[in-house]
């Protein structure tokens, strides 16, 4: 039985996936238990028909009642037809970049701990299926914006959910968060606030200086040299709002070598100097 990759079987050869977008899904004949890769989380609005999907140690079916929220993964999923021989389901893809943001913008972001199940039932009400019926893959495709709706809809629902279902959840979400740290990214960010040079955590990396900044943009999309320096300004300022720290406190602590030049990267990057804040 070959393996189905999701979303990606979904999409045309030349694109690739986005953080959040909507396929309509239909068929006219039954299958069971395919092997599905499913390398993004994804809402299942089933319209018509029937869904088991069989996890490592368990399994769930839903029928038109109910929706399903799945964590990406490896699943065996059975879908069949109803009495007039057609199954229909609306699939709402987001990846975990963008349940990150959501979950910093909206919840504490904090770590309880949960029991990792890998799918969340939904009991389908009035407000659900409004939603479900403003989802169409011809909506949100190809228009000015698209992409902005689409992270609309996606905080649509996830707030929906969490005030219907409160912390049970939230939760749930926060098991949706890969717990995996690669090495790299450990040494990297347990040196966030230290006043390492790029030269000397590559090294620490056991990585040259060009190949660790070709890694770092893979890893975090961005410059390592401005990642690092955003975040330790921003530490920079955390301290002075304290008021206990002046900027000749802290200013090698945050890696720069004199105070002049920790003055201006201050101000240049949030319009007031260190001593504003200080003072």
């Amino acid at each position: 039985m070959p393996i189905e990759n999701i979303p990606e079987i979904y999409l045309e050869e030349s694109k690739e996936p986005k953080d959040i977008f909507v396929y309509d899904f239909k068929m006219t004949n039954d299958v069971v238990k395919s092997k599905v890769n499913l390398s993004m989380n994804m809402f299942s609005f089933l319209q018509v028909g029937k869904k088991q999907v069989h996890f490592a140690d368990t399994s769930i079916a839903v029928n038109k009642e109910q929706s399903l929220l799945l964590k990406k993964g490896n699943w065996l999923w059975t879908e069949l037809l109803d009495m007039e021989a057609i199954y229909y389901c609306k699939l709402f893809f987001f990846s975990e970049k963008k349940l990150r943001d959501f979950l910093k913008k909206y919840t504490n972001n904090s770590k309880p701990y949960q029991e990792e199940i890998p799918y969340f039932v939904i009991e389908n009400d009035a407000y659900i299926a409004s939603f479900i019926s403003s989802l169409s893959s011809t909506t949100f495709t190809n228009q000015s914006f698209s992409d902005a709706l689409l992270v609309l809809k996606f905080e649509e629902i996830m707030l929906y959910l969490l005030n219907k279902y409160g912390s049970k959840f939230e939760y749930y979400l926060h098991s949706l968060i890969s717990k995996e740290v690669s090495p790299f990214k450990k040494i990297v960010e347990s040196n966030v606030h230290s006043n390492l040079k790029l030269e000397e955590i590559a090294f620490l990396c056991n990585m040259s200086l060009s190949t660790f900044k070709r890694h770092f943009t893979t890893e975090y999309h961005t410059a390592p040299g401005k990642w690092l320096k955003d975040k330790r300004l921003q530490k920079a300022k955390e301290l002075l709002e304290g008021g206990d720290l002046k900027a000749s406190d802290i200013y090698l602590d945050i890696g720069y070598n004199n105070l002049s030049n920790f003055s201006v990267a201050f101000k240049n990057k949030f319009g007031i100097s260190p001593t504003d804040i200080s003072n």
